[in-house]
């Protein structure tokens, strides 16, 4: 099979080969992975009281998880435009089987601060699956598929809090880090002999691919718009979910690690909601979309600082955090998706480098504003980090019309 076969295949080969249950597979794959970056929030407090550490020093091990998932992304995912991408998953896996092995075994801060590097850099599985469901869906649905393997890759990401809350809770939390290890390696075995193979699209060696993703973000507007709210939305999400532990141990809840992960379960609510916005994305324009959920995530902030203090409050709030960020996401997705159908894997590139790098940087200040302010100023923090998000969609919006004037003066 050629560099180009799937690109040369018919259009019944290609539905064929994306069934159902291949979709299926890929999204439970991907919330198998992503969710590896999560364990660690709900279980903080008691890893901070197993190293004896503050709040502050033990908030590093979510933000170099995420930095190193920004690092992987930028060293791995191009790799999805010039490699057969079923070896290349199958690797990856047993290398992140073994970085969550060593936080397991992880003797101090300095030791599990770089094996939660390692993770981040490792767990880069989800984004080498979603381009691959979008090369291999019919270009009419593939904001439903793109939808419907981020519904797994969401999912994941909430249920994890939930998951590691729990077993840590229960059996502590090394036990959580050693289960995710074994089902890393049972999910590589299930890679080789259940995902197809997939061969690239693009010719050009690593270099050229890295050299041309300064091309596509000079070039390509729309990518740029859609990194930069992304980033600002998953900030603000890893600000509260980074802080959310520390401040239901307190007054007026005094909940433990397994309450702040059954949040994640509301969440879920909101992750449902994200093949509907493929949909959505499919039929109406992709921008109004992304708007709608800039605005949800903001509310949910104003929700977390007026009502935080309230059950209802906390739990309203969460649904609509997890309802706008995964909106956008997916919207922004399918726009970016459909730009350079060839360089998928570098696009994602682009959108999810900038995306967790700001989610290391929300990690941070949110464990920050938790130290110095508490809970209003961790609302303070996200709201606006959404604020801004708001701002530079409005910016996009306000120029796209001076070009639209501009090309009608022109053509008069």
């Amino acid at each position: 099979m050629g560099t180009n076969s799937i690109a040369s295949e018919m259009p019944g080969e290609r539905s064929r080969r994306l069934s159902k249950g291949l979709i299926l597979f890929m999204a439970t794959a991907c919330g198998m992975t992503v969710a590896n970056l999560y364990y660690n929030q709900p279980l903080l407090a008691d890893i901070g009281r197993t190293f004896d550490v503050t709040a502050k020093q033990v908030g590093i091990i979510s933000m170099l998880t995420q930095i190193g998932y920004a690092a992987g992304l930028f060293l791995f995912v191009p790799l999805g435009d010039m490699r057969e991408k079923r070896q290349l998953l199958c690797t990856l896996l047993i290398a992140v089987a073994a970085s969550l092995a060593g936080v397991a075994t992880a003797q101090n801060l300095l030791w599990i601060s770089v094996a939660s590097l390692l993770v981040g850099i490792t767990t880069v599985i989800p984004q080498m699956m979603i381009p691959l469901a979008a090369q291999l869906a019919p270009p009419a649905e593939r904001g439903k598929v793109i939808g419907t393997v981020m519904s797994g890759l969401l999912i994941g990401i909430l249920l994890a809090r939930t998951v590691s809350g729990i077993v840590g809770g229960t059996w502590g939390w090394r036990t959580m880090f050693g289960i995710a290890a074994g089902m890393m390696i049972i999910l590589a075995v299930i890679v080789r002999n259940f995902l197809p193979k997939s061969f690239p699209q693009s010719q050009l060696n690593y270099k050229e691919l890295v050299l041309s993703i300064g091309k596509l973000i000079r070039e390509q507007r729309t990518l740029r718009e859609a990194s930069m709210i992304a980033a600002m939305l998953f900030g603000s999400f890893s600000v509260f979910w980074t802080t959310l532990v520390f401040y239901i141990e307190g007054e007026p809840y005094r909940y433990g690690s397994e309450i702040a992960g059954l949040f994640g379960l509301i969440g879920v609510a909101g992750a449902l909601a994200a093949p509907l916005s493929g949909r959505l994305s499919d039929r109406f324009d992709g921008k109004t979309i992304i708007g709608f959920a800039i605005v949800i995530a903001l509310l949910s902030f104003v929700c977390f600082g007026l009502f935080g203090n309230h059950l209802w409050g906390l739990i309203l709030g969460v649904f609509l955090l997890d309802l706008g960020v995964q909106g956008g996401q997916i919207a922004n997705q399918s726009r970016i998706y459909s730009l350079v159908p060839e360089a998928r894997s570098r696009l994602n590139t682009v959108y999810m480098v900038s995306t967790f790098l700001f989610g290391s940087i929300g990690s941070a200040l949110g464990s920050l504003a938790w130290s110095l302010w508490g809970w209003n100023g961790v609302c303070a923090v996200g709201g606006s980090m959404t604020v801004i998000a708001l701002l530079i969609w409005g910016w996009h919006r306000i120029g796209e019309r001076r070009l639209r004037s501009t090309s009608n003066s022109i053509g008069k």
